[in-house]
């Protein structure tokens, strides 16, 4: 008998579809993999050669975090067609992309603040998760 499950999985994309066999998707993240984690460090590094990373240059880091949340909420915009003069102007896509930057950016500030940005995103987690439990929600996450 067909579930909410069958359903959500009909409306998947072919890359969504592929990481649910594999046992991601909307369910599994990978916050900081291998990839993330070099092209953060080489963002710092570059960043470091031709700027520095003294207070002016964290906050300027740090604001980019900011920057990158409007490019998000401007693409989200774009998505719903909220800007009558310009209609439909991105897609769910362009969207993630767009948080991705903000993630990203977020990472290379952390990263620039001397902090583990894994190590900074693991610790809040299980803050959130620690709340929801409190509250009546998930402490965990059970493997399949």
């Amino acid at each position: 008998m067909p579930g909410k499950s069958d359903d959500l999985a009909a409306h998947r994309t072919a890359p969504q579809r592929t990481a649910a066999a594999r046992g991601g998707g909307a369910g599994s993240v990978r916050p900081v993999d291998e990839t993330s984690r070099r092209a953060v460090d080489a963002a710092v590094r570059w960043l470091d050669t031709h700027h520095g990373n003294g207070p002016q240059q964290q906050t300027m880091r740090i604001l980019k975090v900011t920057e990158e949340a409007g490019e998000a909420a401007s693409a989200w915009i774009g998505v719903q067609g909220q800007n009558p003069r310009k209609g439909v102007t991105h897609t769910p896509r362009e969207v993630a992309d767009e948080l991705a930057d903000v993630a990203l950016a977020s990472f290379v500030a952390i990263r620039s603040l001397g902090f583990d940005p894994a190590e900074v995103l693991a610790a809040k987690a299980a803050k959130v998760l620690d709340r929801m439990a409190a509250h009546g929600g998930t402490s965990a996450v059970v493997d399949a």
